[in-house]
């Protein structure tokens, strides 16, 4: 994430999520941003103890324990979790699945302790993996698998879940203008950065960085009013025989995704913008078209190997005026306007 020095800011923020949560205000702007901010966190913690299946005491493991077993209970800001993970997985054909969690544990990735499977076991964690085999009842919030050893796994939008309920409770709480993170992966922003008038600056300025160069930023996009994901697997992935695989699964194949360095997306919720860039990690250039349409509601930022570069930037229904390069040595830039 990156901060502009001609502003000062105010940031609240605590660990969830094993990762560091921030809230970012204009400093001064809002005499409640402190306060706002630690109820705000303290919804992330909620939403944390009810999602995450590192709990044994969460609702998603509880889900994973009995909804083989017939219809469970669930609540209702899970069950409007699992109806946004179920249709962003139909829109990217596959691309993002909540439920590809046993694919997830049989690759080692669930304890990060990556290793490949036995043929057998990749069958058999395949077989029992995707949204296909969940069946939600919304006149009785209430789900089941239809299938056994199924397991859900929100690590790719559990995150932006959170800072999207974040925001609607700072919004609540009368404040206009601030910038969300978790892990600086998953992003978004309310309002512009800066004091005055609302269209006097760009926006909340979030770097994105080089997927090859350490610590270097290869470019800056500035957010108004809406949410940036990025993935990749430059820090979670093992060697097997030569070849390093990451810990972004493709679910319609049951392997790590190859061929994209990083995604980035750019959506009106955080939510999607995590679904969306796993997704587009995962599907690859081929992919942009049903994820940034020309003309949509989405923008996507694609690094992939160059032929004839160190690597290709690929942008996709992005404004031109919402995003600065800011290393463009050996990058090829390939703009796809909306």
């Amino acid at each position: 994430m990156a901060a502009d020095a001609e502003f000062h800011s105010l940031v609240v923020g605590r660990e969830a999520m094993a990762c560091r949560f921030e809230i970012v205000f204009n400093a001064g702007e809002h005499p409640q941003d402190t306060e706002a901010a630690l109820a705000a966190l303290d919804l992330v913690d909620e939403i944390e103890s009810r999602i995450s299946i590192y709990r044994d005491s969460s609702e998603f493991s509880r889900l994973n324990a009995t909804a083989a077993t017939g219809w469970q209970p669930v609540s209702a800001d899970g069950f409007a979790l699992l109806e946004a993970a179920v249709e962003l997985s139909t829109r990217t054909g596959g691309g993002f699945d909540i439920a590809a969690g046993r694919l997830v544990r049989t690759w080692g990735f669930l304890e990060r302790q990556g290793r490949s499977p036995t043929a057998a076991d990749l069958t058999t964690a395949f077989d029992a993996s995707g949204s296909r085999w969940l069946e939600l009842d919304p006149a009785g919030r209430r789900v089941r698998f239809t299938r056994p050893g199924v397991e859900l796994n929100p690590g790719a939008i559990g995150k932006g879940w959170a800072l999207d309920r974040a925001v609607d409770r700072l919004i609540v709480a009368g404040i206009t203008s601030c910038l969300l993170h978790g892990g600086s992966s998953s992003v978004r922003a309310v309002g512009r950065q800066g004091p005055g008038p609302r269209d006097d600056h760009r926006g909340w300025p979030v770097g994105i960085r080089h997927p090859l160069r350490p610590g270097v930023r290869l470019a800056t996009v500035a957010l108004v009013d809406r949410a940036l994901g990025t993935s990749g697997s430059g820090t979670q992935f093992f060697i097997d025989r030569g070849r390093k695989l990451g810990h972004i699964l493709d679910p319609r194949t049951g392997r790590p995704a190859e061929g994209v360095l990083s995604a980035t997306v750019l959506a009106p919720t955080a939510a999607e913008a995590d679904a969306l860039a796993t997704a587009a990690y995962v599907l690859g250039p081929a992919g942009l078209p049903a994820i940034a349409p020309p003309g949509g509601g989405v923008g996507a930022i694609l690094t992939v190997p160059g032929e004839q570069s160190e690597i290709d930037l690929i942008i996709a229904n992005v404004a031109e005026s919402s995003v600065s390069i800011d290393d463009s040595r050996g990058v090829r830039i390939d703009w796809r306007q909306p």
